[in-house]
């Protein structure tokens, strides 16, 4: 199954184009994502879509726009003439497109090496307010009581089976020695 979902930075603005034969629309955009660590460059990727959804890319992408894309990813490759040599390059085919706009201040999150942040502890909701606003009760914890159990585990035991050489019917014949 070839799946990619990757969130990105726009950086140039789509180019629409059309297939020549029935006049499909295309569109194709390079977005940016950060590398793994802090101290790795950001990589681009050629992001490419079709149909109504290419249409709908050069309307609402533009470079700056975080996305989500989801779609297939693919390997092209690339005759360079003049130097006489082939380039590898990958190419996400998009199928739907998921758009960050409405967060304008989005921060990344930071990479797995860095340890995580600790979350505040519970505070208990404030009452002394008479609004006549809903708040949120104190979460229900549920205690297990233990089990003492004397009993003591029985061992696992596998059965054996009486084993037989196979019989040689036929020798080997081929050069192979195994």
């Amino acid at each position: 199954m070839n799946s990619c979902i990757l969130m990105a930075e726009i950086v140039d603005e789509p180019q629409l184009r059309y297939t020549p034969d029935n006049q499909v629309p295309v569109a194709e955009m390079v977005v940016e994502f950060p590398g793994l660590r802090s101290e790795e460059p950001p990589s681009t990727l050629k992001v490419v879509g079709w149909g109504n959804l290419a249409q709908e890319i050069k309307e609402r992408c533009h470079p700056g726009d975080r996305v989500v894309l989801e779609g297939r990813l693919s390997m092209n490759t690339i005759e360079r003439k003049p130097e006489g040599f082939k380039e590898k390059r990958a190419e996400l085919t998009v199928q739907k497109v998921h758009y960050l706009e409405a967060d304008r201040n989005f921060i990344p999150a930071e990479p797995a090496s860095t340890p995580a942040k600790t979350t505040p502890a519970y505070s208990s909701p404030d009452y002394s307010s008479r609004s006549a606003t809903a708040t949120a009760s104190p979460p229900k914890v549920a205690t297990v009581p233990q089990v003492h159990d004397d009993e003591p585990i029985p061992p696992v035991t596998t059965p054996q089976f009486p084993s037989q050489p196979m019989p040689v019917s036929e020798p080997d014949v081929d050069e192979i020695p195994f």
